[in-house]
C-alpha cells in the first residue's frame, strides 16, 4: 500500500506483489474539493475507505509505503494500522536532499 501526501491532497493505492494498482482512492475521488482535501480528517477517511476495501478483497497482511509531507501521514498510518491488517514493512520513501540546491544569498 502506498500512501502518499501532498500540502493538497492524499492519495493511497493498493498495489500487489507485481506492483499494478487494484484499488486507489483519494480525498477528491471521495467528493472532496479545495482545502478541504488537505486535512488529516479527510485523510483518515480515505484510508479507512481503501481499508475496508482492502479486507472485501480478502487482503490481510500489507507492506506500507510512505511518502510526502502532508498533515495526513501520520494520521493516514494510524488508521491502516488501526483497521487490524498484518503490517510487514514501513518504509519513508519521502525524497530529502544531500547537498542540494545552494541556499540564496544572505541579505546583508
Amino acid at each position: 500500500m502506498h500512501i502518499y501526501t501532498t500540502i493538497n491532497n492524499t492519495i493511497i493505492s493498493l498495489s500487489d506483489q507485481e506492483g499494478n494498482v487494484v484499488l486507489q482512492e483519494s480525498a477528491g475521488s471521495i467528493g472532496y474539493k479545495g482545502t478541504k482535501k488537505a486535512t488529516p480528517y479527510v485523510a483518515n477517511l480515505v484510508a479507512s475507505k481503501i481499508g475496508k476495501e482492502a479486507k472485501e478483497l480478502g487482503v490481510s497482511s500489507l507492506a506500507l509505503h510512505v511518502k510526502g509531507i502532508g498533515r495526513g501521514k501520520e494520521i493516514a498510518l494510524r488508521t491502516i494500522v488501526g483497521l487490524g491488517f498484518e503490517i510487514t514493512e514501513v518504509a519513508e520513501k519521502t525524497p530529502l536532499p544531500h547537498g542540494g540546491c545552494t541556499p540564496s544569498k544572505k541579505p546583508r
